[in-house]
């Protein structure tokens, strides 16, 4: 029985023919050599946009590497510790005591915001 099943995994079915089925030619089934140059040049204009991708993205971290040694690394915003910017209190209000960047606030269009409609 062992060997029966090795026979069935080793043999391929259908059986393969030596030629091409009756009415197909050899140029019919294949690329041939058109099919090889645009494939190539394909490749070859990839691996070109592919170097030419690697140099930008090395001299924007260059630069961006230059650039924080010249001017120091930048901060997003003031420093927490620091103090408050003039004109804004701690609970969001400007100076004048009204609430800026709030969610439902009314905008100069006369939009409510989100969910308003």
């Amino acid at each position: 029985m062992h060997h029966f099943l090795i026979a069935l995994a080793t043999t391929p079915s259908p059986s393969p023919t030596p030629s091409l089925r009756p009415g197909l030619s050899e140029d019919q089934v294949t690329p041939g050599t058109w099919g090889f140059v645009l494939t190539a040049f394909i490749v070859v204009l990839t691996t070109f946009l592919i170097v030419d991708m690697v140099r930008r993205i090395r001299r924007v971290r260059y630069r961006a590497q230059a650039e924080e040694a010249q001017f120091g690394p930048e901060t997003d915003g003031p420093d927490p510790e620091g103090p408050e910017p003039e004109g804004f209190a701690t609970d969001g209000t400007d100076a004048e005591g009204v609430v800026s960047g709030k969610q439902g606030v009314e905008d100069s269009d006369g939009d409510a915001g989100t969910g308003a409609r």
